[in-house]
């Protein structure tokens, strides 16, 4: 392996999954303003996309799934951040030029997963898995994925099982092989050397598998798909929340000490900077049935509010109604905001349903990752199915 940023993946990618900055066939010019928008994708790299800025969210999520011909397109999302630094997820369902800062002379959105599986044997598509792995890697690096050495040096002897393929010892006699790489923010030579260790013992296996056992050693970390919110107690004492599939978790710096499961709540609401979370009174053992959180400001209360609502919606429901958005009116009684995309249930079901045969992915060192043109959407569900948590 050479130095140098990246390594290369033995598999075939997309265009605008790898390798540079890209531009989309052209959109079709209609009336009004064209705004052109950078969206990073998983690998770093930059591609342009234009859409109207009247257009809503979702047309731009869709050029870019339909760019990376992405089936399992549901996991994924838009995210964009503020010059306060908080992320925010592009709404699908509200107009561009109503989003993103789009003051700002050169936008970008980030192309992420957005609903972290419990369970990667969920994931019908390997490309899915890849895109995955990308998630993970970079959260790896980043820190967000916080775990013991050991572990770190175990997901990262499968990213480079992944994309290096086996050990071999006249290639990489020592772990300098790795030095140019950055897996963890603390990376160090004992680190490099356990990496090492550890990728020879993977010999055989194929991308797809060092991938699948990548996602299944990450889902097992506590703080897998965790992104943390900056909030207070009662008592002013300063704590991180998160939500994910399981419910909403608390943290106190990055200890969880506590977890309020899906099943426990009765309904989540926000009031200007305060987030409210109404539980079943019955059998929790609770001392009150409202617990209570403050944000810095009303938008990142509401931003945390939304993210829980669309996790709820995704993971815990079998089908969710789509509702048509009210307008913003002078006297409105709180907010419209539902999930709009498929659960989880659905997605599965869909690609079952409309699945397509990918071209054959071809392990050849150095060449791209691909994939190949997915169904439409047809999939079945008992429209007697619901779910609902009270907003």
């Amino acid at each position: 392996m050479k130095g140098g940023s990246k390594m290369p993946h033995s598999h075939s990618t997309p265009a605008g999954v790898d390798g540079g900055s890209r531009t989309p066939p052209a959109t079709p010019r209609k009336a009004g303003k064209m705004l052109a928008v950078r969206v990073q994708m998983l690998d770093d790299s930059i591609t342009m996309f234009q859409v109207q800025a009247k257009a809503l969210g979702r047309v731009l999520f869709d050029q870019v799934c339909k760019q990376l011909h992405l089936l399992e397109a549901d996991y994924f999302g838009l995210e964009y951040q503020e010059p306060n630094l908080t992320k925010y997820w592009l709404d699908l369902e509200k107009p561009v030029c109503r989003q993103v800062g789009f003051s700002l002379i050169d936008p970008l959105l980030r192309f992420c997963v957005k609903f972290y599986t419990p369970d990667p044997a969920q994931l019908e598509e390997e490309f899915t898995r890849y895109l995955f792995c990308l998630q993970i890697k970079r959260d790896l690096s980043l820190g967000l994925l916080q775990c013991n050495d050991n572990t770190a040096a175990l997901m990262a002897s499968y990213i480079v099982q992944a994309e290096c393929g086996d050990y071999v010892i006249e290639d990489y006699p020592d772990h300098t092989y790795l030095s140019t790489y950055k897996f963890v923010p603390h990376q160090d030579q004992e680190l490099e050397r356990r990496i090492m260790e550890n990728h020879k013992k993977h010999a055989g296996q194929s991308p797809a598998e060092a991938d699948l056992n990548l996602l299944e050693t990450a889902r097992r970390c506590e703080l897998y798909g965790m992104k943390m919110h900056p909030a207070k107690d009662h008592e002013n004492v300063p704590l991180n929340l998160a939500v994910a599939h399981m419910g909403i978790v608390v943290f106190q710096n990055y200890t969880k000490i506590n977890t309020f499961s899906w099943a426990k709540i009765r309904k989540i609401s926000f009031k200007r900077k305060r987030f409210l979370i109404k539980l079943h009174p019955e059998g929790y053992g609770y001392y009150k049935d409202t617990v209570e959180f403050f944000f810095e400001g009303r938008n990142e209360c509401k931003n945390f509010w939304k993210k829980c609502v669309e996790n709820h919606g995704f993971f815990r429901c079998s089908v969710v109604k789509r509702v048509v958005r009210q307008k913003t009116r002078v006297l409105s009684r709180g907010s419209s905001f539902r999930y709009s995309g498929k659960t989880q249930k659905q997605i599965v079901e869909f690609v079952r349903d409309n699945y397509v045969k990918r071209q054959t992915f071809q392990s050849v060192a150095c060449s791209d990752r691909g994939g190949g043109e997915s169904g439409s959407p047809s999939g079945t569900i008992n429209p007697n199915d619901e779910c609902t948590l009270s907003q």
